[in-house]
């Protein structure tokens, strides 16, 4: 996979005045951190940034950063958006190794869907986790992981031992077989029920991670 690359300027002072500054200047403030290295204060162009926003998978692809004299890989993080506009008003980066693994959300693809037996029939693919997080090498980050959906029936469910991971790829979470989607009959059923389970269960696990951290 190429990298995306990007031209930034060195950002020489940090707060919310330099930042105010940066943004009436058509510029997006962000930090990249990490590999051992000071953070390095950058300012993107804004519309650089929203053209690779919405081209999509921004943040589960490798990106060179240019600024100043120095070159950095990274992975984008995070991108804070204005909560009344929507874009973005600032962006972390951090920096990694292509010898690395990295933790990424990928984008789940269902091939087949009109042939698949149980829709054929009336069902619904419900889709419980449209994007799964995989340990990878940092340059062997999958695009998707699909699977192929004909042979599925009212009340299959798919879990993420179903699919066919990319070389090298493992799920982040490790402790269980966990749902991806089902096929629902009209009316819902046993699928559905296994779904709504999984997504309790996640939530539960979300409080008591929010718990410990408190």
């Amino acid at each position: 996979m190429v990298d995306i690359v990007i031209n930034a300027e060195t950002r020489e002072k940090g707060g919310k005045g330099a930042a105010r500054s940066a943004r009436r200047a058509g510029k997006v403030p962000g930090v990249i951190y990490g590999g051992g290295k000071a953070p390095a204060m950058i300012n993107v162009n804004a519309n650089e940034l929203l053209k690779r926003l919405r081209a999509g998978r921004f943040l589960s692809t490798l990106i060179t950063v240019n600024h100043g004299d120095q070159k950095d890989v990274v992975l984008c993080r995070e991108v804070q958006r204005n909560v009344i506009n929507g874009l973005p008003i600032h962006v972390d980066f951090m920096r990694v190794s292509r010898r690395q693994k990295v933790e990424v959300f990928v984008p789940v693809e269902f091939l087949n869907e009109e042939e698949c037996k149980g829709i054929r029939k009336g069902g619904t693919l419900v889709v419980v986790r449209p994007e799964v997080e995989l340990r990878v090498p940092a340059t062997h980050i999958p695009e998707k992981i699909s699977i192929d959906l004909t042979n599925y029936d009212f009340g299959d469910v798919i879990h993420i031992s179903d699919f066919e991971l990319p070389e090298d790829a493992e799920p982040v979470i490790e402790d269980r077989d966990f749902v991806i989607a089902n096929i629902s009959a009209p009316g819902g059923g046993a699928a559905a029920e296994e779904a709504e389970g999984e997504a309790e269960a996640e939530a539960e696990a979300g409080g008591e991670e929010a718990e410990k951290e408190g």
